[in-house]
């Protein structure tokens, strides 16, 4: 879709936390969530939302985006037409970078700083180049793209699909997160679908004790779903 063509409306973005605004549902994205976060470097959109006006007044109000962070393959929807506008650097986990052929993008292996308030980490399983977003704001926050989604209750859960890349990969990327926060470092995430299943919160909270509450025994037997 080219920039000319854009549709004209969704709802405005809402805000999250402070400096933190999340998108609405992106059709082209099998209804994934976007996320705006305000930095004191610049701003840091994490996936692709609608591409409409009523973003790009809103990225045009906030000023614009200075880095685009692709969570899994299946957000890059819109990528071309964001760069063009903000000329913003695009960060994807370099098992990904194929799928954006003739883009200057910046791939990264295991982590990857964009900024001393901001840090990317890969976390492969739902895809081979699946990653979350951190930060160490509101006593921390994680963006967890497709890797772990709430569930009916609210809980963060990595979800076996049809179209799972890894299933074990992704059980042990959630063991890494378990391994690698505490309740003190961990206290929001920002998934990047479901919301709907938050009844209302803004994001899972307290993020840490219900990640470290998971079976992750059962899971490991999961069959896959749809």
């Amino acid at each position: 879709m080219s920039v000319a063509a854009r549709p004209a409306a969704t709802k405005p973005p809402r805000p999250v936390l402070s400096d933190i605004w999340a998108f609405a549902p992106n059709r082209d994205a099998l209804g994934g969530t976007a996320y705006l976060l305000q930095t004191a470097d610049g701003n840091l959109l994490i996936d692709c939302p609608t591409w409409d006006d009523t973003t790009c007044q809103f990225l045009s109000e906030q000023g614009g985006v200075r880095w685009l962070v692709l969570t899994h393959r299946g957000a890059i929807a819109h990528v071309a037409e964001l760069h063009k506008t903000y000329d913003c650097d695009i960060l994807i986990q370099e098992q990904e970078a194929y799928l954006l052929p003739g883009l200057p993008v910046t791939p990264f292996q295991q982590e990857h700083e964009i900024s001393p308030t901001a840090q990317v980490i890969w976390t492969p399983g739902h895809s081979p180049g699946s990653a979350c977003v951190y930060i160490p704001m509101h006593g921390g926050v994680l963006f967890s793209g497709r890797h772990l989604l709430p569930d009916r209750q609210g809980n963060p859960v990595p979800l076996r699909l049809s179209k799972t890349f890894h299933w074990p990969r992704q059980i042990r990327s959630v063991e890494k997160l378990r391994d690698r926060f505490s309740p003190d470092t961990l206290q929001h995430l920002c998934p990047g679908a479901n919301l709907g299943f938050l009844r209302g919160q803004p994001t899972v909270t307290p993020a840490y004790e219900k990640l470290a509450a998971l079976d992750l025994t059962t899971l490991r037997t999961q069959p896959p779903g749809l």
